[in-house]
This record gives C-alpha cells, structure tokens and sequence, in this order.
C-alpha cells in the first residue's frame, strides 16, 4: 500500500471551499503508524498489543487492533497440520487476501480520522510466507500480482518480533488456555525462527528477547516503537536500546556462509540545511526495481541529537532531490539484512560510484540492551569483526559522503553543534582510524588471494 501524499495541496476542484481545505491540512499534519506485532508462539504479542494500546490511548492516539486472520480462520475448525500440501499452499494464499482485505479496511479508517492513529496489526502479510516454500510463495505472489517490498516495506512503517518464551524464557511457555496453540517446545522454536526469517528485508525490524522479565520486555516494546516514531518517552520505561555500530575487515566471505539474507540496493542523498545543528538526506532502497523512499532529520533538540523519519512517496522523493547538497556526493551501498543469534543485522557495503575513502567499506550495525561484552558474543563469528565505530566521527555516513577531503573541511562533523567544528588534530585522528580499516581490508584481502592461489589449497 503506497504512502499517502503529503504534499498539502487542496484539491482544484474543491478551491472554493476552505473548510474542506483546511480539514485536508489537518488530516495530512497527523500521523498515521502501521505496526506489525509477530513472533513465535507464547511470545507476549496478546499482553503487547493490549498495553500498546494503552499506552498510545492515553496520549491522545487513536488505536486500532487488526487480529490475527490465521487465528480467525483456525478458530473456526481448520486444522492446518491436517491439510494436503495443495490444500496447505491454497490456505495461505486465501489467507494472504483475507488478510490484506481486513487490514486495507483499518487502513482506510486510519486515513479518514483526524487524529494520530496507531494500527497494530497481529502479523502481517509476509508471515504467510513462513508456512510455504520459497516458491510456493513466489508463486502465490504472481497470482497475486504482489510484489515483497510492496507488502513487506511499503506496506508497514515497522516490524516488532516478540521471541517466543520456548527461547530463554522455557518455564514460562505454555498452550493452555490458547485454542489455537499446539506446538511443543521444539516446534515452538521453529516457528520463532520462520516467523523472524520471513521479515528479513525490512528497513525496521526490532527483535524482544526474553534477556530480562516479561514486564521489562513489554516496556522494551514501548520503548522501541515510540521511540521509531519520534516520540519521546523519558525514562518512564527505563529501556537502555542502542544502536552499536562495527566495520568489518575484508574480504567479505562468500554468500554461503551466511544465515538467510536479503540484499537490497541504497542510495543517500544529502540535502542542504541551513544550520550546523541540523542535517537532512533522502534515502532510496529496493531491490529488482521496487523501492521505497524515506526523509530522514537529524537535529539536535535541547542538547540532544534526535531523528525523524518520514516515509515518501516517489513524487516528493523527486522533488526534494532538488535540494541535494552539492558539498557531499552521492552515496551508494548494498545492504543486506540478516538474523543472527536473535539479534537483527544489517551489513552496508559501499560501492561505486563512491569518494575513494568509501571503496572496499563494509559497516555492520544491530540494536541492542546487552552490555558491551555480550554484544562482542552475538556478533556474526563468520565476518572479520574488525572494531567498534558506534558515534565515531570517522564511520559517518555524513562525513564518508563529503565531496571534499577531511583535514581543513568546515563541513566535517565532529558532532551536531554550532561549533565550528575546524579540530584540525580531531580530523586527522578521524581519518588515520578510516585509514587502519582499509589497511587490514588490504592485508586481509592479498592474503586471501595467496591462499587462494596456494597449490594444495
């Protein structure tokens, strides 16, 4: 489902009629999120969404809960295990529609309010595909005439994954009272992992593990989408979530020694700002021709460095392109997300065109509530993890994409500030720490190619 156009502008045919005008401006200032709650079974997604719902009521939000279709449909006698695999594949494309029926119509409501609406949807349309193979589900996507990023990445602003209790939290999992519910803890575990995998691709995914008690995961998932739609919180739910940042030595391993992972292309553009404090870039993402564009502000607010996202439609994509920075070039990677240990990755590898500070740079970033320590343990053992850059001025995307070199550049950010920013020792330091990443990236690589060309090897 595209995003609405929030151009502003009135209708010609309904010029002469302000009321209805300013009823359109006001409808397109509110906000509208399209949340997707999923996850393996006795995972908290029933507590979720009620407390969800309580907590945005009581900001004024408006909310509404689209269930579960498979529970729908399995309540009313359909025994899924007991299906022929032809009848299986059909089921999961009715329920596909279905679903897609039902949450248009919530949709549709959402569009029509004039206040902010939050709409969490119990799964979302690619859990459907957990259930098939690859290519049943292509094929019930051709039938269909839908394409994955429009029903994965278009479709929903975000995904929260709630990791059944068959996973660290084991004496907590149960299927009583839960009709619908019968899977072991084997199968409960399986399910969890299908249900993460189907998701894989989406530019927001947040994964809720069991590392702390059930309230402080229910808090977690508070946290975790206001947080996604700029909404401050405080400490009221004491949530601890963030963002770490690793680069990676090449070269990078082949495609096989990776978990199940989607690629997608990206592509950044930063766009002028009048302030230091402030910083503005379009980026483009998609994969066979398909793709999605979102705004993204970085301002600092009250000492504090803020983020909003916005999604846009092609058209204002296109028109904000003229604003491009002509200080920074364009910004090319792929992108390719994966799941790993529970924890949710995204590896960006630079490509041309690119400023020759970015060739060979490969980045890898997650979310996380570990402690430093434990965060070193999740990460891919099969990458050549090469050090923290979480916040280092040298790694930013900002910096990296400046047309100019660093030493003497006023545009290099140390930090968001009105400072003048011209630590000329900083800037060096900076960029002798990009310099080190791309030494190991060559030594690393020309002994690999004299491994590779090693008789007997």
């Amino acid at each position: 489902m595209g995003v609405p156009d929030t151009t502003g502008k009135c209708e010609t045919r309904n010029i002469k009629n302000p009321l209805f005008c300013t009823k359109k401006a006001e409808q397109k200032k509110r906000k509208i999120w399209k949340l997707v709650l999923t996850g393996g079974p006795c995972g908290g997604k029933t507590t979720g969404q009620a407390r969800l719902s309580t907590f945005f009521e009581n900001l004024g939000w408006k909310v509404y809960r689209v269930p579960e279709t498979a529970t729908v449909l399995l309540a009313g006698g359909v025994n899924f295990a007991e299906l022929p695999q032809y009848a299986a594949t059909e089921f999961q494309e009715n329920l596909l529609r279905t679903m897609i029926q039902i949450e248009n119509s919530f949709f549709a409501l959402a569009e029509a309010s004039e206040r902010n609406c939050l709409i969490i949807c119990d799964r979302g349309t690619m859990d459907a595909s957990a259930f098939v193979s690859k290519e049943e589900w292509e094929e019930i996507l051709l039938k269909n005439g839908c394409d994955e990023v429009d029903i994965r990445d278009n479709r929903y602003h975000q995904v929260v994954h709630l990791v059944t209790s068959a996973k660290g939290a084991e004496r907590f999992y149960s299927i009583d009272d839960h009709a619908t519910r019968k899977e072991g803890l084997e199968e409960a575990r399986e399910r969890d992992t299908r249900a993460a995998e189907a998701w894989i691709g989406h530019p927001y995914v947040d994964i809720i593990d069991n590392n702390s008690d059930f309230e402080n995961k229910i808090n977690r998932l508070i946290s975790c989408v206001a947080v996604k739609m700029g909404i401050h919180i405080g400490d009221r739910l004491k949530v601890n979530a963030r963002k770490v940042k690793f680069a990676i030595s090449g070269p990078l391993p082949p495609d096989s020694s990776f978990p199940s992972f989607r690629d997608f292309e990206v592509v950044h553009h930063y766009l002028q700002t009048a302030s230091r404090t402030m910083q503005s870039r379009l980026r483009k993402r998609g994969r066979l021709g398909k793709w999605s564009y979102i705004h993204t502000i970085r301002k600092q607010v009250s000492g504090q460095v803020i983020e909003v996202k916005t999604p846009l439609t092609h058209r204002d994509y296109t028109h904000l392109l003229d604003q491009q920075d002509p200080l920074h070039l364009t910004v090319n990677k792929i992108r390719r997300c994966f799941l790993y240990n529970n924890q949710y990755f995204q590896l960006d590898i630079y490509k041309d065109p690119c400023h020759p500070r970015c060739k060979g740079l490969m980045l890898i970033e997650t979310y996380t509530t570990l402690a430093p320590n434990e965060v070193i343990d999740r990460l891919p053992k099969f990458l050549n993890i090469d050090q923290e850059v979480t916040g280092d001025p040298a790694f930013s995307m900002f910096n990296l994409s400046l047309r100019e070199e660093w030493i003497n550049n006023k545009k290099f950010c140390h930090r968001l500030s009105d400072d003048e920013d011209d630590d000329v020792e900083a800037t060096q330091e900076a960029h002798d720490r990009l310099e080190a990443v791309h030494r190991k990236s060559s030594v690393a690589d020309f002994l690999g190619a004299g491994l590779s060309a090693s008789p007997g090897i």
